[in-house]
């Protein structure tokens, strides 16, 4: 029973960083063609690809012969087979548990500066999520440029991205050993504040500069909630990077046609590839012909005989 489910651990990762490894390939390219929010979605891949290596394998076509080269999926099944699984989970389930430790103080951390005015502009929670500004944000901002931040967080509680952010942070606790669960949680959680940008320039299309400028007023800080969406970070949502996307035209209507045909067919080829990549499981057919493919592998194993 512990193999199996460190069998599935395994599994599930493997098709969830070749997914990862993917969208990070063609995210940029994406964005330019066929907007921010087509490049935010792409991320759905990751779980689409991790649900899919859980339905069971393709079967066998044909019996390897002893001797047959074993995909790098094959390897490590059958490393995982011999590996002492009990151990493993054990180390598992205590490196996820540190992980939402870790999470919880931050978000405290972040809770705390926000009682004090010292956070924000941000969106906090998951649950019920609530909109937070600094203290001083009448001083700092005009009131143009606060009805702008509160429409950006406003965008973020109504597209649903601080539940978005929560399963994020729950997969970076079960998948704590995997880097590139953690590069693609802050790489999403960029793309999702470009696509948050794209949908409040669609609202407010004459405001441009003024979003611009309202970005480079907005203080950095590297004190983020991991449970919440953030209007701009030193570390987590460079800001040049959104600066630049401002440049970006609005996606027309045929262009988001394109980008939902596009965005259906990577999902289910993403999902086929998850699934065709497991091991093999045992091979089908009829029994006169698996007894006559051991007997091949018998003769040629035993000339002699």
């Amino acid at each position: 029973m512990a193999n199996e489910l460190l069998a599935i651990l395994l599994h599930v990762n493997l098709a969830a960083a070749g997914a990862i490894l993917v969208v990070l390939a063609i995210r940029g390219l994406a964005r330019r063609h066929l907007g921010a929010g087509f490049s935010y979605r792409l991320w759905a891949c990751v779980p689409v690809a991790a649900v899919a290596a859980l339905f069971p394998p393709p079967a066998a076509r044909w019996i390897p012969l002893p001797g047959t080269p074993r995909t790098l999926v094959g390897q490590a099944a059958d490393a995982v087979a011999q590996a002492p699984a009990v151990t493993i989970l054990a180390i598992w389930i205590a490196g996820a548990l540190c992980v939402a430790l870790l999470i919880a103080v931050r978000q405290l951390r972040f809770l705390s500066l926000a009682e004090r005015g010292l956070a924000g502009p941000a969106v906090a929670g998951v649950v019920a999520p609530r909109i937070v500004m600094p203290a001083n944000a009448a001083e700092r901002f005009t009131p143009e440029e606060r009805a702008i931040i509160r429409a950006h967080e406003r965008a973020h509680i109504d597209r649903k991205d601080p539940r978005t952010n929560g399963l994020i942070a729950l997969a970076q606790c079960l998948c704590w050993f995997n880097p590139a669960v953690h590069v693609a949680a802050r790489e999403a959680r960029v793309d999702q504040e470009l696509a948050c940008d794209a949908t409040v320039l669609s609202r407010l299309p004459g405001q441009r500069r003024r979003y611009a400028e309202t970005l480079l007023k907005t203080q950095l800080t590297d004190s983020l909630a991991p449970l919440g969406c953030h209007w701009v970070g030193a570390k987590a949502h460079p800001l040049e990077v959104r600066i630049q996307a401002l440049r970006l035209p609005v996606a027309t209507e045929r262009q988001r046609d394109w980008a939902l045909a596009a965005l259906a067919t990577t999902l289910l080829l993403a999902a086929y590839a998850a699934w065709a990549a497991q091991p093999a499981g045992p091979a089908m057919g009829n029994g006169a012909w698996t007894r006559a493919a051991v007997d091949v592998v018998h003769v040629r194993i035993n000339p002699n005989q």
